[in-house]
């Protein structure tokens, strides 16, 4: 099976981030994964909802929302009414996961949980019945360009282990090098920033990270 590719517009050219989409779009992103920072949780600040908006009509492929915000619950019904296809929140952020999953389901879209670097995996394992997606983040959230960490591999292993049907996504530090490790581990999704958006040619960069997950 191939990799699924979704391509971080964090590290795309915002002043013009609808053509930088369309791009992505046409050189064979599965998914666009927009990051949202609040600040807060994460010390980095992105945008919002309004943004979200206006770009979804840039591709029909879905978006792949990435929560990094302290209150996820406050913003669910905005960011699906701005397009949100799959919406991930932390498990750090939240006190009733359990609640915010159910609230993402009953807005109509697809429910992920992402855990930091520093969570132990088995903190999700009480809701992946509910879950379409874990987001196991091999670098610390919040800004990019950071270094894979492949010290988060086990995680993935034990999730694929403990529900082999569910999506396994990780982000950051993905390139051509990197996405090996995580093929070989399990992931069925790697966000990738630089490695598309600042490669010389997107549609090959794009068709290397896919094929990582052929070679398993």
């Amino acid at each position: 099976m191939d990799m699924l590719v979704a391509p971080s517009i964090l590290a795309s050219d915002f002043s013009r981030l609808g053509s930088e989409i369309a791009r992505a779009d046409k050189a064979g992103a599965d998914w666009i994964h927009l990051d949202v920072m609040d600040g807060r949780f994460v010390p980095n600040f992105t945008f919002g909802p309004p943004v979200v908006a206006a770009v979804r009509c840039c591709t029909k492929k879905p978006f792949d929302v990435h929560l990094m915000v302290d209150d996820p619950l406050r913003y669910l019904t905005e960011f699906r009414r701005a397009g949100a296809d799959i919406i991930s929140f932390h498990f750090e952020a939240v006190k009733d996961p359990q609640k915010v999953i159910d609230a993402i389901v009953a807005s109509g879209a697809k429910p992920a949980m992402a855990i930091k670097p520093a969570t132990p995996v088995e903190a999700v394992f009480p809701y992946l019945e509910s879950l379409f997606l874990v987001l196991v983040m091999t670098v610390e959230p919040g800004f990019g360009g950071q270094k894979f960490m492949v010290d988060m591999m086990p995680k993935v292993r034990a999730l694929k282990k403990k529900k082999p049907d569910l999506l396994v996504e990780v982000d950051g530090g993905i390139n051509a090098d990197t996405v090996s490790i995580a093929a070989d581990a399990g992931v069925d999704v790697c966000v990738a920033g630089t490695a598309v958006f600042g490669a010389p040619d997107a549609a090959e960069a794009i068709r290397k990270l896919k094929g990582a997950g052929s070679n398993f």
